[in-house]
């Protein structure tokens, strides 16, 4: 007797771990530092998500973007540069609710020196 048909359900078993373990991990690689944020918000947005930086203001007052520190200046220059590439570039500042707001302020201050119009602080969606 000779077997012409594979079975597949091992292939199957291991495509629906795989999956699950994507859809448990993605929504915790959104976020860099553990912060409370404040309620608030609108629900949907138009601008897409390639055009946003999340500037994210821990609490020693330092400045991170995709995980990556930053200092005031370093912030500047790497923004001034987002910008130039794209001027339709959308700045999310994330900071914790209890935060001191000299450093956020300061975030804030550079995007409009820089002449970033869409500027939005990230907040948890209130609940309903």
């Amino acid at each position: 007797m000779t077997l012409n048909e594979i079975n597949i359900t091992p292939l199957l078993d291991l495509a629906f771990v795989l999956l699950i373990i994507f859809v448990i991990t993605t929504p915790l690689l959104e976020q860099s530092l553990k912060l409370n944020l404040p309620t608030g918000g609108a629900e949907k947005s138009t601008i897409r998500k390639d055009q946003v930086r999340t500037v994210e203001v821990n609490p020693a007052g330092g400045y991170a973007i995709n995980k990556r520190s930053y200092s005031l200046r370093e912030l500047e220059q790497f923004l001034a540069a987002e910008f130039q590439r794209d001027p339709q570039l959308a700045v999310y500042i994330r900071a914790d609710e209890k935060q001191a707001f000299g450093p956020v302020a300061e975030a804030l201050d550079i995007c409009r020196k820089l002449g970033i119009k869409k500027v939005d602080f990230a907040m948890t969606p209130p609940k309903k």
